[in-house]
Order: structure tokens, then sequence, then C-alpha cells
């Protein structure tokens, strides 16, 4: 089993494959972009791919969306989120007066506009990922610097001249598990994400669209437009559910909606994530336990046919 990811090594999602128990001991691969790491595992060069897929600060990674939407059939197995410090890192010997230029992912050099507009007139320059402007400002030196994690300045040399240069506190990304086809069990507390393309732009489709989900009591947790390239006004919606396809409910609804309303891409259904998702689950076990019993107990009341 191997496992791709956004690099080069240092990047965040690097961190946050890292912090998978089981992929511990796998085969970690670096790809340049996150269409590289996407590609490679719809082509089954790999078993998985992390990527990043949405940021507390800056929202959506538009690279990642669009890419699961239009250009590959691989589902979300699995979500991590990763609390974000940014630091600023420079060559040895460079002050933070030097500073010239700055390097970083595109998503990384918005989250701290405030800190870089402290730095006077620097240049912002673009890199492939946070880890790879480390890379690129050991290789060109001088007085150019990263925006990058703390962990990129051992690996490329560098030395930190300032930490916690996001503009705001509790700064986050998810980061997703994809994989070619494999859809997790129910845990009794997931979320499902699915892609809608409306038939045709008529008064109250996307009405039509959402009351599928709240007739049912279905809770969505996001909803976003994305244009589908077809031209300008042309639109599906990216949707964010809680529930499994497993589900019965979730099921009949997605079942609905691909039958009468629009046509459906499936995502993923996968897990909830983190402390307040296991206490949660925890609850839900107990509250289903104790309807079962209570079910139980009234049909243990019903009389046999005569």
């Amino acid at each position: 089993m191997s496992v791709g990811f956004l690099g080069p090594h240092g990047t965040f999602t690097h961190e946050a494959l890292l912090r998978q128990s089981d992929f511990a001991h796998v085969a970690a691969v670096p790809f340049p972009t996150i269409e590289d790491v996407l590609q490679a595992v719809a082509a089954g060069e790999v078993t998985y791919g992390v990527v990043p897929l949405e940021n507390a600060i800056e929202g959506t990674v538009s690279a990642t969306v669009d890419s699961l939407i239009f250009d590959h059939d691989v589902l979300i197995e699995r979500e991590i989120v990763m609390p974000i410090s940014l630091n600023l890192l420079a060559p040895p010997g460079v002050a933070l007066a030097d500073i010239t230029e700055v390097w970083s992912y595109p998503h990384a050099l918005a989250q701290c506009r405030t800190f870089l507009r402290t730095l006077g007139s620097v240049e912002t320059r673009v890199a492939a990922s946070t880890a790879d402007a480390a890379r690129v400002v050991s290789e060109v030196g001088g007085t150019s610097a990263a925006v990058a994690p703390s962990v990129a300045a051992n690996l490329y040399g560098l030395h930190v001249l300032a930490t916690d240069v996001e503009d705001h506190v509790g700064n986050a990304t998810k980061f997703v598990v994809v994989g070619r086809s494999s859809i997790p069990a129910p845990t009794g507390h997931d979320r499902t994400t699915i892609v809608c393309f409306q038939d045709a732009d008529r008064p109250g489709s996307l009405y039509g669209i959402l009351g599928r989900f709240a007739a049912r009591d279905i809770n969505l947790t996001r909803l976003e437009s994305r244009p589908t390239k077809k031209g300008l006004g042309d639109y599906c919606f990216v949707i964010e559910l809680e529930g499994h396809v497993a589900d019965d409910v979730v099921g009949d609804c997605l079942a609905d909606l691909q039958a009468h309303h629009t046509r459906i891409k499936f995502l993923g259904s996968y897990p909830v994530t983190g402390d307040v998702a296991a206490s949660a689950r925890a609850e839900i076990t107990e509250a289903r336990g104790e309807a079962d019993r209570w079910l139980a107990e009234l049909r243990s009341k019903v009389e046999p046919h005569s």
C-alpha cells in the first residue's frame, strides 16, 4: 500500500498524513500538485491520496474540489482536521528587515495578509506548496523568505524568523483521504458529500433540491456552488450532509434526487472526525440501543395469530 500527498516532504498535507496511525509504515509518495495526487489515485499508481479540502480562513481549496467534481472518479474515505500554524522561514543570517520577497502556496499567503503588510513593500511569489516554497528559498537564498510549517525549516536548512504569522487564531485545515472505490462502513456519525448538476436552470430548482433533504430531516453541513466550466451562469452544487449512504433515509433521498430532479455525483460517505465526533457517536449508539430495547418490548406484547 502507498499514499500520495501534496509534496514535497514537509508540507502540512505531509504532516496530516503522518498523523494517521495506519499510515505510519506505509510508503508516502510526494506529488507536485493536488491534481497529480488525485490522478495517481485514479490511475492506481498509489492506493490512497491525501489532499487539502477546506481552510477555516480561506474556505474551499478549489483545486481539490474541482478535480473531484470534474476530473477524477475517486471517493473520499476519511477526513483529517488539523490546526495550522504558519511561520516565516529564511536562510541563515537573513533578518526580518532584510526580506524583499516571500514565497508560499496561495492559500497560505492569503492567510497571513496582515502580517505580510507589516514587512513593507515585499513581493509575494507563488509556490506549488508551502514546503516547496521553503525548498525554493533554500535554493535561491538572498533576501527571500517562505511562509511554511516549522518542520520545513529543518528539512531545507532555514531558520524561523517569525512564528504564528496567520491573521486569525484558530486556523485549521480539513484534509481528505481519497481512494478509488471503497466506501467505509457506517459508524453512526458520518458525513456524505455529493455534487448536484441541474438538468435545467429554472425557477425553484435549488429549492427543489434542498426540499428533498428538508422533507427527510437531513441536516446539511455545507452548500457551495461551483461553475461547471460550460459557460457563465451554469453552476453545480456541492452538498455535504449528515449521514451515510447506507442509511435508509439518506439512500432514499439520493435516489429520489437522481431519479426526478438532478444528476448526482457521489463523492463519498465517511466518518466525522475529532473528539466531539467520538462522543457524539457514543451518544448515538446508546440512544439507538435504548430505542431498540423499547421497540423490542413493544413487539413482545404483540399477540400471535390465532
